[in-house]
């Protein structure tokens, strides 16, 4: 099997001053999986290692104050999750060892907290992890309805033909106490599976649980659909069923992929082939070789 990744930084409203940065954020998460799928790493190492190179990304608000993860092995269906953390850089990391740790797959707030310092996670404090982009609109309360920005999320699908997903996110800004998302729901904010395919998801939280959109994706391709036309379907059925936009990134067990969206943009990017894809706007995509990609990353962050 031919290893791919997707990787998604999010969907909502991407101002023009942030769509390079964002591109480039994903792009480089997208390239770091990738480069562990090729040297015949697990799908799971792809998308912990990807999604964390986002959490680290100042562009995206995915390590937030308050903070939710999930990451899903398709070979056991085994999952690990974990939500409302703080003062910790990398949630998808205590996500993980929650799945291969403990034999609970969501741990939350305080319990969470007391297994991130008996696995010897360091804290991070509080004020470090808040991006300046999230202080002002917190400041401002702006309308967040549409601004699923601080998500982000991979899947992948390794050489031996393993698929995983993991998910990561901030959450929505000025939400009540105690709100869990999503992102963390097993089915909602990612699902795996090696019969069928892996999906991850952003986007308005509740109708996402409404719809168990993840898991939805893969009924579809189960179905016998495409991911695109599994994903498109999904997407469309929870707009009109709830009114719900977001954005999901998706492989099926044969390495076809997808990134799709119903709001108006979406940071994607994939590696297949040796071929780098990668976009914000619908219809827009970038493609380039690997090594070009990479001899572009080694020089612009040197």
């Amino acid at each position: 099997m031919k290893p791919v990744i997707v990787v998604h930084g999010g969907a909502g409203r991407i101002f023009k001053e942030r769509e390079e940065g964002s591109r480039a954020g994903v792009v480089r998460a997208a390239l770091r999986g990738y480069g562990i799928l090729k040297r015949g790493g697990s799908a799971l190492d792809a998308v912990e290692e990807a999604v964390r190179s986002m959490e680290d990304d100042p562009h995206f608000n995915a390590g937030e104050v308050e903070m939710d993860a999930i990451i899903m092995d398709g070979k056991t269906l085994d999952s690990g999750a974990v939500s409302a953390v703080k003062c910790i850089a990398n949630p998808i990391k205590l996500a993980r060892l929650v799945m291969e740790k403990t034999k609970h797959m969501l741990l939350t707030d305080r319990g969470a907290h007391l297994f991130a310092q008996t696995m010897g996670i360091p804290e991070t404090p509080g004020e470090k992890l808040i991006t300046e982009r999230s202080r002002e609109r917190w400041k401002k309360n702006l309308d967040y309805a549409t601004d699923y920005l601080g998500t982000v999320g991979a899947v992948a699908i390794d050489s031996e033909g393993n698929v995983a997903c993991a998910t990561s996110t901030g959450g929505l800004s000025n939400k009540l106490i105690g709100r869990v998302g999503d992102t963390a729901c097993i089915g909602s904010g990612g699902y795996a599976d090696n019969h069928s395919g892996a999906a991850s998801t952003t986007g308005h939280g509740e109708s996402i649980m409404k719809v168990v959109l993840a898991r939805l994706i893969l009924y579809h391709m189960e179905q016998g659909l495409s991911p695109e036309m599994a994903a498109d379907t999904a997407l469309d059925y929870m707009k009109t069923r709830v009114g719900g936009l977001g954005g999901v990134i998706v492989v099926n067990n044969s390495g076809e992929w997808a990134a799709r969206f119903s709001t108006k943009q979406m940071s994607w990017a994939t590696v297949k082939d040796d071929q780098l894809h990668y976009g914000i706007y619908a219809g827009e995509r970038h493609t380039k070789s690997v090594d070009e990609a990479l001899t572009l990353e080694n020089t612009t962050t040197k």
